[in-house]
């Protein structure tokens, strides 16, 4: 089968257009055929070396894929083949055919396609729990999103809305990304690339502060972030975008009663109860209009490096979707 995978560490140029073994599912795995896979932030990171994780070489990238479900294992009893799927993996969704154990395998709507199913799973888990589970959103609160019109940003602002958010304070770096922003929901947009942006946050709160910050960029976007947290305010680090290592001193917070908090998705994938319910609830709003998924760009499986190219240069708006069967 087609696969993209990388050998070495380094710039999108790493990635490669061959020739793999089809996978074979084990016992409690299923295989399926492969008609979209989401590009993510993670992704980018593997093939710098610089995830959370080591990533062992070579690679096949891709955690998030929509498909046909082609094979079962000998002992599967929640899926059969035919069925129309969607999963969260740990690698190989950028291919034809990626196997993925059946606890982590849902079965789609109808009226979902594979376009909209690739779409949500990582980026819409992410922004869930980010705001749920770890971020503790309280009705009323104030939100600050960072990379407001990215994938998991424009699902965060309605997600904070649908979760009763008083408030959600967008960051982006353009006109056209801020203006994506305010259609889902956004009520103050700030651009995070001019010197004051923190300044504007505290006056869209009247010096008060946000309760709740989204932060994956790292460096003075951090820190400025730590700037405009209210008393009891937490900020939810999911990333490190520009690489700079993480550096605070813990004491600042215990004046004001603040905390940062880790996420890392595969933690929450560990508890199945939790995975099924939050998905299910996503997918219930996504059915009934209320959330809306932005597709981006859509490319196909030999357009892996551009793809990662226009990721990597902040070039994008919306999820970003390869396609490798129509």
């Amino acid at each position: 089968m087609k696969a993209i995978q990388f050998s070495r560490y380094g710039g999108p140029e790493v990635l490669e257009y061959i020739d793999v073994e089809k996978p074979k599912p084990a016992d409690h795995e299923v295989l399926i055929s492969v008609h979209t896979a989401g590009v993510n932030y993670a992704d980018t990171a593997r093939r710098r070396g610089q995830y959370v994780v080591p990533t062992s070489l070579p690679f096949i990238p891709g955690a998030e894929v929509a498909g046909i479900v082609t094979e079962i294992g000998a002992k599967v009893t929640r899926v059969q083949t035919g069925a129309r799927v969607v999963s969260l993996i740990e690698s190989g969704g950028y291919a034809e055919y990626a196997v993925a154990n059946e606890d982590t395998v849902i079965e789609l709507p109808n009226s979902t396609d594979f376009y909209q199913a690739a779409a949500l799973p990582l980026q819409g888990l992410s922004a869930y729990h980010i705001l749920k589970t770890m971020g503790r959103i309280e009705p009323e609160e104030t939100v600050l999103i960072h990379a407001a019109a990215g994938g998991l940003g424009t699902i965060a602002i309605q997600l904070a809305k649908l979760f009763g958010a008083g408030k959600v304070i967008a960051t982006a770096s353009s006109p056209e990304k801020l203006q994506l922003a305010e259609s889902m929901g956004a009520d103050v947009l700030i651009d995070y690339t001019k010197a004051d942006w923190d300044k504007k946050v505290m006056e869209a709160t009247n010096g008060r502060g946000v309760d709740l910050g989204l932060e994956m960029a790292g460096g003075d976007t951090f820190r400025h972030t730590l700037k405009c947290l209210a008393p009891m305010g937490r900020v939810v680090v999911y990333g490190n975008a520009s690489g700079v290592p993480y550096q605070f001193d813990p004491t600042k917070l215990m004046r004001r009663n603040q905390s940062v908090i880790g996420f890392f998705l595969p933690q929450i994938m560990k508890n199945q109860e939790l995975l099924t319910s939050s998905m299910n609830e996503l997918y219930t709003y996504a059915a009934s209009g209320k959330l809306k998924l932005t597709i981006g760009d859509v490319y196909s499986l030999d357009q892996a490096a551009k793809v990662h190219e226009a990721f990597q240069l902040r070039k994008t708006l919306g999820k970003l979707i390869i396609e490798i069967k129509k």
